[in-house]
């Protein structure tokens, strides 16, 4: 819902239902990794926009994803959000990953 409210994405969506997390017992299996390597397989695919959570879980799953799309569908391009610093934010309480991030996915203006 929170991708729907910003009126940027005119894509469609496919839920994993969680997140990547073996201390928790939540593997690929456990996930619909398998449905969205199938909608892919497809061809009519041309983008796959990896919008997980900035999470330790967040970040393996889309890394995992990312590999298997790569080798199953090397013409699809995978993105990710960007991420950094929130609007209104003050860079002096800024940590340095979010930092980090905010420079690595600058943009001209």
């Amino acid at each position: 819902m929170p991708i729907e409210r910003t009126h940027e994405y005119r894509g469609r969506y496919h839920v994993l239902g969680g997140a990547l997390s073996p201390i928790d017992g939540v593997d690929p299996e456990d996930l619909k990794i398998a449905e969205l390597l199938r909608r892919v397989d497809g061809g009519e695919v041309r983008e796959v926009v990896l919008a997980t959570n900035p999470t330790t879980t967040g970040e393996a799953t889309a890394l995992h994803i990312a590999a298997q799309l790569r080798e199953r569908a090397p013409d699809v391009v995978v993105t990710r959000l960007a991420s950094g610093l929130p609007v209104g934010g003050d860079l002096e309480y800024a940590d340095e990953v979010t930092l980090g991030r905010a420079l690595a996915g600058r943009r001209a203006l």
